[in-house]
Protein backbone atom coordinates (compact mmCIF):
# COMPACT_ATOMS: atom_id res chain seq x y z
CA UNK A 1 0.00 0.00 0.00
CA UNK A 2 1.03 3.20 -0.94
CA UNK A 3 2.62 5.08 2.42
CA UNK A 4 0.71 8.18 2.62
CA UNK A 5 -2.44 5.64 2.33
CA UNK A 6 -1.05 3.33 5.28
CA UNK A 7 -0.75 6.14 7.75
CA UNK A 8 -4.28 7.09 6.71
CA UNK A 9 -5.39 2.91 7.84
CA UNK A 10 -3.32 3.80 10.53
CA UNK A 11 -5.38 6.54 11.72
CA UNK A 12 -8.81 4.56 11.34
CA UNK A 13 -7.57 1.50 13.23
CA UNK A 14 -6.01 4.11 15.82
CA UNK A 15 -9.64 5.32 15.75
CA UNK A 16 -11.69 1.89 16.52
CA UNK A 17 -9.30 0.92 19.08
CA UNK A 18 -10.46 4.30 21.22
CA UNK A 19 -14.19 3.82 19.65
CA UNK A 20 -14.19 6.41 17.72
CA UNK A 21 -14.41 5.32 14.48
CA UNK A 22 -17.59 6.76 12.92
CA UNK A 23 -19.70 5.59 10.36
CA UNK A 24 -22.55 6.14 8.02
CA UNK A 25 -25.75 4.74 9.39
CA UNK A 26 -26.92 1.32 7.48
CA UNK A 27 -30.30 1.39 8.76
CA UNK A 28 -32.84 4.19 7.00
CA UNK A 29 -33.97 6.51 9.79
CA UNK A 30 -37.58 5.64 8.26
CA UNK A 31 -37.82 2.24 9.78
CA UNK A 32 -36.39 4.12 13.26
CA UNK A 33 -38.27 6.12 15.73
CA UNK A 34 -35.86 9.00 15.36
CA UNK A 35 -34.37 11.22 18.24
CA UNK A 36 -31.08 11.87 16.43
CA UNK A 37 -32.06 14.35 14.10
CA UNK A 38 -32.60 18.01 14.32
CA UNK A 39 -36.15 18.66 12.86
CA UNK A 40 -37.42 20.06 15.85
CA UNK A 41 -40.45 21.68 14.98
CA UNK A 42 -41.52 18.27 12.66
CA UNK A 43 -41.50 21.11 9.72
CA UNK A 44 -39.51 18.91 7.22
CA UNK A 45 -42.34 17.40 5.35
CA UNK A 46 -44.55 19.77 5.68
CA UNK A 47 -46.82 20.31 2.47
CA UNK A 48 -45.98 23.97 2.83
CA UNK A 49 -42.46 23.75 2.51
CA UNK A 50 -42.64 21.33 -0.24
CA UNK A 51 -45.15 23.44 -2.38
CA UNK A 52 -42.97 26.28 -1.87
CA UNK A 53 -39.89 24.58 -2.84
CA UNK A 54 -41.46 22.90 -5.95
CA UNK A 55 -42.77 26.74 -6.88
CA UNK A 56 -39.71 28.15 -6.78
CA UNK A 57 -38.29 25.82 -9.08
CA UNK A 58 -40.17 26.12 -11.61
CA UNK A 59 -40.03 29.71 -11.35
CA UNK A 60 -36.09 30.00 -11.04
CA UNK A 61 -34.90 26.34 -12.09
CA UNK A 62 -33.14 23.90 -9.38
CA UNK A 63 -29.69 25.56 -9.19
CA UNK A 64 -28.71 29.27 -8.65
CA UNK A 65 -26.07 29.05 -11.29
CA UNK A 66 -23.58 31.05 -9.58
CA UNK A 67 -22.73 32.95 -6.29
CA UNK A 68 -24.89 36.03 -5.21
CA UNK A 69 -22.69 38.12 -6.51
CA UNK A 70 -22.70 36.84 -10.26
CA UNK A 71 -26.22 35.05 -11.13
CA UNK A 72 -27.55 33.78 -8.17
CA UNK A 73 -29.54 36.81 -6.67
CA UNK A 74 -33.12 35.64 -7.66
CA UNK A 75 -35.85 37.62 -5.80
CA UNK A 76 -36.81 34.76 -3.30
CA UNK A 77 -33.04 34.98 -1.23
CA UNK A 78 -33.83 38.39 -1.38
CA UNK A 79 -37.17 38.03 -0.48
CA UNK A 80 -35.88 35.70 2.02
CA UNK A 81 -32.96 37.72 3.75
CA UNK A 82 -35.78 40.32 3.99
CA UNK A 83 -37.94 38.09 6.33
CA UNK A 84 -35.30 37.13 8.36
CA UNK A 85 -34.18 40.64 9.24
CA UNK A 86 -37.69 41.63 10.42
CA UNK A 87 -38.09 38.81 12.68
CA UNK A 88 -34.99 39.44 14.01
CA UNK A 89 -35.14 42.96 14.49
CA UNK A 90 -32.09 43.98 12.62
CA UNK A 91 -31.29 46.27 9.57
CA UNK A 92 -30.24 43.63 7.16
CA UNK A 93 -29.48 39.95 6.86
CA UNK A 94 -27.31 37.37 4.21
CA UNK A 95 -27.93 33.90 3.43
CA UNK A 96 -25.14 31.14 2.94
CA UNK A 97 -25.47 27.44 2.03
CA UNK A 98 -24.65 25.47 5.29
CA UNK A 99 -24.48 26.68 9.42
CA UNK A 100 -20.80 25.53 9.39
CA UNK A 101 -19.93 27.70 6.10
CA UNK A 102 -22.05 30.73 7.76
CA UNK A 103 -19.90 30.35 11.26
CA UNK A 104 -16.23 29.50 9.61
CA UNK A 105 -16.91 32.48 6.52
CA UNK A 106 -18.14 35.29 8.80
CA UNK A 107 -16.16 34.29 11.93
CA UNK A 108 -12.96 35.04 10.00
CA UNK A 109 -13.88 38.25 8.07
CA UNK A 110 -15.04 39.60 11.36
CA UNK A 111 -11.70 38.29 13.02
CA UNK A 112 -9.93 40.16 10.01
CA UNK A 113 -6.66 41.67 11.76
CA UNK A 114 -5.76 43.38 8.54
CA UNK A 115 -9.30 45.67 8.64
CA UNK A 116 -8.89 45.38 12.69
CA UNK A 117 -6.24 46.91 12.73
CA UNK A 118 -4.70 44.53 15.09
CA UNK A 119 -5.07 40.83 16.50
CA UNK A 120 -8.47 41.17 18.08
CA UNK A 121 -9.32 39.60 21.84
CA UNK A 122 -11.47 37.06 21.06
CA UNK A 123 -13.62 35.88 23.95
CA UNK A 124 -14.78 32.20 23.35
CA UNK A 125 -17.21 30.78 25.66
CA UNK A 126 -15.27 26.74 25.76
CA UNK A 127 -17.98 24.81 24.54
CA UNK A 128 -18.92 26.47 21.21
CA UNK A 129 -19.13 24.53 17.57
CA UNK A 130 -16.31 23.22 15.78
CA UNK A 131 -17.55 26.21 13.39
CA UNK A 132 -17.03 28.82 15.48
CA UNK A 133 -13.11 27.64 16.10
CA UNK A 134 -12.54 27.24 12.37
CA UNK A 135 -13.70 30.54 11.51
CA UNK A 136 -10.94 31.60 14.38
CA UNK A 137 -8.45 29.58 12.90
CA UNK A 138 -8.88 30.29 9.53
CA UNK A 139 -7.97 34.23 10.85
CA UNK A 140 -5.46 33.54 13.11
CA UNK A 141 -6.74 34.52 15.67
CA UNK A 142 -6.17 32.94 19.31
CA UNK A 143 -8.92 32.64 21.65
CA UNK A 144 -9.46 33.24 25.50
CA UNK A 145 -12.06 30.82 26.09
CA UNK A 146 -14.07 31.59 29.37
CA UNK A 147 -16.10 28.73 31.42
CA UNK A 148 -19.03 27.45 29.73
CA UNK A 149 -21.70 30.05 30.57
CA UNK A 150 -19.63 31.69 32.88
CA UNK A 151 -20.43 35.16 32.62
CA UNK A 152 -18.75 35.94 35.74
CA UNK A 153 -15.67 34.68 34.30
CA UNK A 154 -16.14 35.89 31.11
CA UNK A 155 -16.25 39.60 32.44
CA UNK A 156 -12.88 38.95 34.80
CA UNK A 157 -11.20 38.31 31.42
CA UNK A 158 -12.90 41.01 29.61
CA UNK A 159 -11.24 43.18 32.34
CA UNK A 160 -7.91 41.69 32.65
CA UNK A 161 -7.57 42.61 28.87
CA UNK A 162 -9.44 46.05 29.56
CA UNK A 163 -5.87 48.01 28.62
CA UNK A 164 -5.28 46.47 25.96
CA UNK A 165 -5.86 48.79 22.55
CA UNK A 166 -7.12 45.68 20.34
CA UNK A 167 -10.51 44.99 19.17
CA UNK A 168 -12.31 42.58 21.38
CA UNK A 169 -15.04 40.59 19.79
CA UNK A 170 -17.57 37.64 22.00
CA UNK A 171 -18.41 34.58 20.48
CA UNK A 172 -21.51 32.47 22.10
CA UNK A 173 -24.19 29.95 21.00
CA UNK A 174 -27.34 31.13 22.83
CA UNK A 175 -28.64 27.55 23.01
CA UNK A 176 -25.76 24.74 22.96
CA UNK A 177 -26.42 21.52 20.38
CA UNK A 178 -24.45 19.19 22.71
CA UNK A 179 -25.66 20.26 25.81
CA UNK A 180 -29.11 21.40 25.68
CA UNK A 181 -28.41 24.53 27.60
CA UNK A 182 -28.93 28.25 27.37
CA UNK A 183 -26.70 31.38 27.25
CA UNK A 184 -27.92 34.45 28.68
CA UNK A 185 -28.38 36.50 25.68
CA UNK A 186 -28.93 39.85 27.09
CA UNK A 187 -26.46 39.57 29.81
CA UNK A 188 -23.76 38.69 26.82
CA UNK A 189 -24.94 41.90 24.85
CA UNK A 190 -24.83 44.19 28.03
CA UNK A 191 -20.85 42.79 28.59
CA UNK A 192 -20.41 43.81 24.57
CA UNK A 193 -21.62 46.86 25.08
CA UNK A 194 -19.92 48.11 28.43
CA UNK A 195 -15.99 46.41 26.84
CA UNK A 196 -16.94 48.04 23.37
CA UNK A 197 -16.89 44.35 22.07
CA UNK A 198 -18.82 43.24 18.81
CA UNK A 199 -20.80 40.33 20.07
CA UNK A 200 -21.48 37.38 17.62
CA UNK A 201 -24.50 34.74 18.54
CA UNK A 202 -24.80 31.35 17.12
CA UNK A 203 -28.61 30.68 17.15
CA UNK A 204 -28.96 27.50 15.32
CA UNK A 205 -30.10 25.36 18.07
CA UNK A 206 -32.91 27.84 19.34
CA UNK A 207 -34.14 29.28 15.75
CA UNK A 208 -37.82 28.24 15.85
CA UNK A 209 -38.31 26.80 19.43
CA UNK A 210 -37.76 30.38 21.65
CA UNK A 211 -38.04 33.36 21.32
CA UNK A 212 -42.38 35.49 21.31
CA UNK A 213 -42.03 34.13 17.38
CA UNK A 214 -39.99 31.24 17.14
CA UNK A 215 -37.25 33.66 15.92
CA UNK A 216 -34.46 32.55 18.76
CA UNK A 217 -33.63 33.82 21.90
CA UNK A 218 -32.16 37.09 20.92
CA UNK A 219 -35.95 38.06 19.82
CA UNK A 220 -36.83 39.03 22.50
CA UNK A 221 -33.82 41.89 22.98
CA UNK A 222 -33.03 44.85 21.42
CA UNK A 223 -30.12 44.30 19.90
CA UNK A 224 -27.45 46.56 19.33
CA UNK A 225 -25.78 47.32 15.99
CA UNK A 226 -22.20 45.42 16.62
CA UNK A 227 -24.79 42.49 17.87
CA UNK A 228 -24.44 39.75 14.49
CA UNK A 229 -27.23 36.66 15.05
CA UNK A 230 -26.32 33.82 12.89
CA UNK A 231 -28.99 30.74 12.55
CA UNK A 232 -29.58 27.96 10.36
CA UNK A 233 -32.25 26.81 7.97
CA UNK A 234 -31.66 22.75 8.44
CA UNK A 235 -32.67 22.86 12.06
CA UNK A 236 -36.13 23.75 13.58
CA UNK A 237 -36.99 24.79 9.89
CA UNK A 238 -36.63 21.59 8.58
CA UNK A 239 -34.37 22.11 5.23
CA UNK A 240 -31.00 23.34 5.07
CA UNK A 241 -28.44 26.77 4.83
CA UNK A 242 -27.57 29.20 7.30
CA UNK A 243 -28.11 32.83 7.75
CA UNK A 244 -26.61 36.11 9.80
CA UNK A 245 -29.00 39.02 10.73
CA UNK A 246 -26.97 42.11 11.14
CA UNK A 247 -26.58 45.76 10.64
CA UNK A 248 -26.87 46.89 6.79
CA UNK A 249 -23.00 48.18 7.57
CA UNK A 250 -22.04 44.35 8.34
CA UNK A 251 -23.96 42.63 5.56
CA UNK A 252 -22.21 44.88 3.01
CA UNK A 253 -18.43 44.27 5.00
CA UNK A 254 -19.42 40.69 4.80
CA UNK A 255 -20.93 40.72 1.47
CA UNK A 256 -16.83 41.78 0.24
CA UNK A 257 -15.12 40.05 2.74
CA UNK A 258 -16.60 36.71 3.84
CA UNK A 259 -14.88 33.90 1.47
CA UNK A 260 -17.33 31.41 2.23
CA UNK A 261 -20.08 33.74 0.28
CA UNK A 262 -17.76 35.67 -2.34
CA UNK A 263 -16.72 32.22 -3.95
CA UNK A 264 -19.62 29.87 -3.48
CA UNK A 265 -22.72 29.15 -5.35
CA UNK A 266 -25.71 30.48 -4.21
CA UNK A 267 -28.21 28.07 -2.02
CA UNK A 268 -30.30 26.90 -4.67
CA UNK A 269 -33.69 28.32 -4.63
CA UNK A 270 -35.69 25.24 -3.93
CA UNK A 271 -33.94 25.03 -0.47
CA UNK A 272 -34.49 29.01 -0.20
CA UNK A 273 -38.12 29.29 -0.73
CA UNK A 274 -38.71 25.94 1.78
CA UNK A 275 -36.45 27.91 4.27
CA UNK A 276 -38.76 31.23 3.39
CA UNK A 277 -42.02 29.26 4.06
CA UNK A 278 -40.79 27.77 7.31
CA UNK A 279 -39.85 31.11 8.66
CA UNK A 280 -43.46 32.45 7.65
CA UNK A 281 -45.03 29.35 10.02
CA UNK A 282 -43.21 29.69 12.78
CA UNK A 283 -45.08 32.46 14.78
CA UNK A 284 -48.40 29.49 14.16
CA UNK A 285 -46.22 27.16 15.92
CA UNK A 286 -46.56 29.06 19.73
CA UNK A 287 -48.54 25.78 20.50
CA UNK A 288 -46.05 23.47 19.80
CA UNK A 289 -43.29 24.88 20.91
CA UNK A 290 -44.81 24.60 24.30
CA UNK A 291 -45.80 21.07 23.93
CA UNK A 292 -42.08 20.21 22.44
CA UNK A 293 -40.54 22.00 25.81
CA UNK A 294 -42.82 20.21 28.30
CA UNK A 295 -42.13 16.75 26.84
CA UNK A 296 -38.37 17.58 27.05
CA UNK A 297 -38.83 18.52 31.00
CA UNK A 298 -40.72 15.11 31.56
CA UNK A 299 -37.90 13.50 29.37
CA UNK A 300 -35.33 14.85 32.14
CA UNK A 301 -37.20 13.40 35.09
CA UNK A 302 -38.29 10.23 33.84
CA UNK A 303 -33.69 10.20 33.17
CA UNK A 304 -32.81 11.07 36.56
CA UNK A 305 -35.68 8.64 38.07
CA UNK A 306 -33.83 5.75 35.95
CA UNK A 307 -30.56 7.19 37.55
CA UNK A 308 -29.03 8.66 34.10
CA UNK A 309 -27.36 11.96 33.88
CA UNK A 310 -29.14 14.68 31.44
CA UNK A 311 -26.66 17.13 32.10
CA UNK A 312 -27.78 20.39 32.61
CA UNK A 313 -30.14 20.82 29.81
CA UNK A 314 -32.99 23.22 29.94
CA UNK A 315 -34.48 22.79 25.93
CA UNK A 316 -35.80 20.18 23.25
CA UNK A 317 -32.05 18.74 23.14
CA UNK A 318 -31.43 16.09 26.08
CA UNK A 319 -27.83 14.50 26.29
CA UNK A 320 -27.79 11.27 28.15
CA UNK A 321 -24.21 11.03 29.97
CA UNK A 322 -22.70 7.76 29.94
CA UNK A 323 -19.16 8.98 29.82
CA UNK A 324 -16.73 6.22 27.45
CA UNK A 325 -17.54 6.02 23.85
CA UNK A 326 -17.62 2.05 24.24
CA UNK A 327 -20.79 2.33 26.54
CA UNK A 328 -22.35 5.33 24.86
CA UNK A 329 -21.84 3.09 21.28
CA UNK A 330 -23.46 -0.03 22.74
CA UNK A 331 -26.05 2.11 23.69
CA UNK A 332 -27.27 3.06 20.69
CA UNK A 333 -26.56 0.04 19.25
CA UNK A 334 -29.11 -1.60 22.07
CA UNK A 335 -31.89 1.00 20.97
CA UNK A 336 -32.34 0.63 17.40
CA UNK A 337 -32.42 -3.13 18.14
CA UNK A 338 -35.73 -1.83 19.92
CA UNK A 339 -36.11 0.32 16.99
CA UNK A 340 -34.54 3.82 18.40
CA UNK A 341 -32.79 6.11 17.03
CA UNK A 342 -30.31 8.17 18.96
CA UNK A 343 -26.93 9.91 18.45
CA UNK A 344 -23.85 8.61 19.90
CA UNK A 345 -21.71 11.25 20.93
CA UNK A 346 -18.08 11.07 21.27
CA UNK A 347 -14.80 13.28 21.68
CA UNK A 348 -13.95 15.65 20.37
CA UNK A 349 -17.38 16.38 19.45
CA UNK A 350 -18.15 16.79 23.27
CA UNK A 351 -15.00 16.63 25.96
CA UNK A 352 -13.24 13.51 27.64
CA UNK A 353 -15.08 11.67 29.82
CA UNK A 354 -18.78 12.95 29.16
CA UNK A 355 -19.45 10.75 26.19
CA UNK A 356 -23.33 10.87 25.21
CA UNK A 357 -26.18 10.09 23.90
CA UNK A 358 -27.69 12.92 22.17
CA UNK A 359 -31.62 13.10 22.23
CA UNK A 360 -33.21 15.55 19.60
CA UNK A 361 -36.19 16.21 20.57
CA UNK A 362 -39.10 17.06 17.43
CA UNK A 363 -42.71 18.50 17.75
CA UNK A 364 -43.54 15.43 15.61
CA UNK A 365 -42.83 13.56 18.69
CA UNK A 366 -46.35 12.04 20.45
CA UNK A 367 -46.53 11.17 24.23
CA UNK A 368 -46.27 7.56 23.16
CA UNK A 369 -43.00 8.09 21.47
CA UNK A 370 -41.57 9.65 24.15
CA UNK A 371 -42.87 6.84 26.63
CA UNK A 372 -41.69 4.11 24.43
CA UNK A 373 -38.08 5.96 24.46
CA UNK A 374 -38.04 6.22 28.52
CA UNK A 375 -38.99 2.41 28.42
CA UNK A 376 -35.99 1.52 26.03
CA UNK A 377 -33.53 3.55 28.23
CA UNK A 378 -34.47 1.89 31.52
CA UNK A 379 -33.59 -1.00 30.03
CA UNK A 380 -29.87 -0.41 29.01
Amino acid sequence: MNDILQRYSAALEALAGQGLLRRLPETPAAQLLDFSGNDYMGLAKRPELVDAALQAGRTHGAGSTGSRLLSGNTPVHQAFEARIAAGKGTEAALIFSTGYQTNAACIAALLDKNVLGAEPLVFADKLNHASMHLGCTLAGAKQIRYHHLDLAHLEALLEKHANEARPRIILSESVFGMDGDQADVAALQSLARRFGALLYIDEAHATGVFGPRGYGLCEAIDLDPATVVMGTMSKALGGSGGYVACARLVRDYLINKAGGFIFSTAPSPLVVAAGLAAWELLPSLDAERKALLARAENLRQGLRKLGLDPGNSTTHIVPVILGTPERTVSAKEALAAKGILVSAVRPPTVPQGTSRLRLGLSAAHTDADMARLLEALGSL
